[in-house]
């Protein structure tokens, strides 16, 4: 096992240490196989008969994130931008990396976050910290929301896999849970929902809004929040309670959580191709909720829902992106699959007053 990022590795025989594929750090070999294989299988039928114990949080301190993360106390915008590509496996994705990139534009250069208050999170990361392992994850998950404080604005972006699980607790509506997968999700699986919730909704405490944009497969209600925005293409919208009908709750400690995702529960996101030789990739979702926030400055909630799903439902439509965002967003996209963008968030809101702000 890596003793940096926790993955496990394949180690050839007779040598004394092994480089982690995904963090690059360097773990020593154990000396004594057998009893190294008998903890692993001991560790692997645990979680298998222990209901849950795969979602479990991680045994080392959590409580104490890596140094390498940035300082935000008293930094009122923050955001954490993550972009897995899955390098090397059959389900590789090309356009991760270019989302978080174009994201961390439009945050600084369109709602002016400050640069040192961006933690990005990418397989190609050099420090082995923010790689987006499970693990890792968690970490930056809990720095999202550490210390938040009223009048603060968190984003929470993940561009990579998601899938569904069955409900095992009985707390879902359609019975399935939505997650997110890791870098690692072949050795350590997937972050359910309800442990999303639990980490970065359910402590938002009064005067904290938090913004997650989720560019995923099955990710219309990744983030258990209560309340689902139904939207017909003529633009007759209605909220849903999907509060859990075990009556736990869902929402948040006063603050305000909107997730704005790629597609509905049941439906799968793309990953979008430039129709140059050398053109780069980008996520169909990614793509059409920055040129919606570009096009449409100070637009409410509703005119962006419209507008994104008009340009995935267009294939793209004129590619037109206004402004400098524009200018290092331009690529030519071409959008292969029908997908529907999906609003929800903690509490109920008429989303044509209400205007969109990060």
């Amino acid at each position: 096992m890596c003793a940096r990022c926790g993955a496990y590795l394949s180690v050839p025989s007779g040598v004394r240490s092994v480089q982690c594929p995904l963090c690059h750090a360097v773990t020593g070999v154990e000396r004594h196989p057998h009893n190294a294989a008998v903890g692993f299988f001991k560790g692997l039928i645990s979680s298998i008969v222990s209901p849950g114990a795969q979602q479990q949080p991680p045994t080392e301190p959590s409580h104490q994130l890596p140094a390498s993360y940035p300082r935000v106390r008293g930094c009122k915008k923050r955001a954490l931008l993550v972009g897995i590509s899955y390098a090397g496996t059959e389900y590789e994705l090309k356009g991760t990396v270019n989302d978080v990139n174009c994201m961390s534009f439009l945050l600084r250069e369109r709602f002016h976050f400050p640069s040192d208050c961006i933690l990005v999170m990418t397989q190609e990361n050099k420090d082995p910290d923010k790689v987006p392992t499970k693990y890792n994850l968690r970490q930056a998950m809990r720095w999202l929301v550490d210390g938040a404080s009223s009048g603060d604005s968190l984003v929470f972006h993940f561009s990579g896999h998601g899938t569904q699980e069955l409900d095992t607790n009985g707390d879902e509506v359609d019975g399935y849970d939505e997650a997110i997968c890791p870098a690692d999700v072949e050795y350590k699986g997937v972050i359910l929902d309800d442990e999303i919730n639990a980490t970065i909704v359910r402590p938002l405490g009064p005067g904290v809004t938090l913004h997650a944009i989720i560019d995923t497969c099955h990710s219309g209600t990744i983030l258990d929040l209560p309340y689902l925005c139904r939207i017909s293409r003529t633009g007759f919208w209605q909220w849903e309670n999907h509060s859990r009908p075990s009556g736990k709750p869902k929402s948040t400690n006063g603050g305000l959580a909107i997730s704005i995702s790629g597609c509905s529960d049941s439906q799968t996101s793309e990953d979008t191709t430039a129709f140059s030789g050398d053109s780069t990739s980008t996520g169909a979702m990614t793509y059409s909720f920055i040129k919606a926030v570009e096009s449409e400055p100070g637009a409410t909630y509703g005119r962006l829902l419209m507008d994104m799903r008009a340009t995935i439902r267009n294939n793209g439509g004129d590619f037109g992106i206004p402004g400098p965002i524009g200018t290092f967003f331009c690529q030519a996209i071409n959008f292969s699959r029908a997908q529907e963008p999906q609003l929800c968030a903690s509490e109920a809101f008429d989303i044509y007053r209400k205007q969109f702000v990060l």
